[in-house]
């Protein structure tokens, strides 16, 4: 299946149906008074999670969805049925945007597995609602509001626990596949990771984590060159990252240079990714005899003033990989119990995002009904 991280789409929910105007007509029954029932609410338009999802290609392919509008109100004071809902499934990831006044409407993980994007319009009333001790017979309706018809744009943004960032050909797929069942494409030439692949890591029995192995960075990727800055945005939600570091690249570039052309392209991108805890690893440790290759690393460490945790590995013979992954499973663990003290603030900021986002589909619809007031009555001789 083809990995699609974008995507364009209109939803449009559907209008309320209108209220009706009728008298009730029967034999024997002389002046029977209105019985106009309302119209029907809209359907709304919903994104739902689908853990089965792991790419927005589908909305490629079908870039428009809308819900079904109420029914008109009848006589015999019958209601029109409201129009049905309209959920559409979405990978787990996904961030919601408007893409016409680009405002962020939510994401759809876990915690939020449905999300309103569309809010159905309201019914019409019957003109048995404008019944009155001084209007016996009213020829007054009202008509439903138009539902909500928003242009979005979907990205998807892999949930991983570790990310791996690195020049192209650093060794970052070759790692993924030593310490998970991912087997992302391994050749001796740049840019053979395309897009962006997750592996899981099993740390004992009980314990795993996810990595994410995405395509090298070049210099001048924030400006659209290479291919990893379109897929910068899936590092945004790891807890750690991996920067892969040749000693000795094979087209003689220096490490340090390159280093810092990482650097610099994250921090253009994005400072919340380039601020993230970050780890060096320096690849292929099996090229030089050990003393040498220690030796190296601590001198490139010292120019670039690195005071992080640093390993040296080789995934071709598995030199330092078991002691990577313990550390990073060690400090996943510890970050999570952190997580779990700032879980209250975390619930307080994301039910304070709904209310807002809740109460702007209100006061937008609130508006549209005033605006169309003076037009929506409709009265008949």
């Amino acid at each position: 299946m083809k990995f699609v991280d974008e995507a364009s789409i209109q939803v449009i929910a559907g209008n309320g149906g209108n209220g009706c105007l009728s008298f009730r007509r029967e034999k024997y029954i002389e002046r029977g008074g209105p019985d106009g029932g309302d119209g029907g609410d809209g359907g709304s338009v919903f994104l739902i999670l689908d853990e089965a999802l792991n790419t927005l290609v589908d909305f490629r392919f079908q870039p428009r969805y809308q819900a079904e509008r109420g029914e008109n109100g009848k006589g015999s004071d019958c209601t029109g049925a409201s129009g049905n809902d309209l959920y559409i499934r979405v990978p787990q990831g996904t961030t919601v945007f408007d893409d016409t006044t680009q405002d962020y409407l939510g994401d759809v993980d876990h915690e939020n597995p449905q999300l309103c994007v569309a809010m159905g319009g309201r019914h019409g009333l019957g003109n048995a609602r404008f019944k009155s001790s001084t209007n016996r017979a009213p020829r007054k309706t009202t008509l439903g509001t138009e539902g909500d018809m928003r242009e979005l744009r979907l990205e998807l943004k892999l949930i991983a626990d570790v990310g791996l960032l690195g020049m192209p050909n650093a060794g970052k797929s070759t790692l993924v596949n030593r310490i998970s069942a991912a087997k992302p494409k391994v050749a001796d030439y740049p840019f053979t990771t395309l897009i962006p692949s997750l592996g899981v890591v099993s740390v004992g029995e009980d314990h795993s984590f996810v990595v994410a192995d995405i395509p090298g960075l070049i210099e001048g990727a924030a400006e659209g060159a290479g291919l990893g800055v379109q897929f910068l945005k899936h590092l945004s939600r790891t807890r750690i990252l991996l920067h892969l570091l040749d000693l000795n690249p094979s087209d003689g570039s220096d490490p340090v240079e390159n280093f810092r052309i990482i650097e610099k392209e994250l921090t253009k991108y994005s400072t919340a990714i380039s601020d993230k805890e970050r780890w060096l690893v320096f690849t292929k440790g099996d090229l030089e005899p050990a003393s040498q290759m220690e030796g190296h690393a601590a001198e490139v460490c010292k120019t670039l003033n690195h005071e992080g945790p640093t390993f040296i590995i080789s995934a071709l013979s598995r030199f330092g990989i078991k002691e990577l992954i313990q550390a990073a499973a060690h400090r996943l663990e510890t970050l999570s119990s952190e997580d779990e003290s700032n879980d209250k603030e975390l619930m307080i900021r994301e039910q304070v995002h709904h209310f807002s986002l809740n109460r702007r589909l209100e006061r937008n619809r609130r508006h549209r009904e005033q605006d169309l007031s003076d037009i929506e009555v409709h009265y008949e001789p």
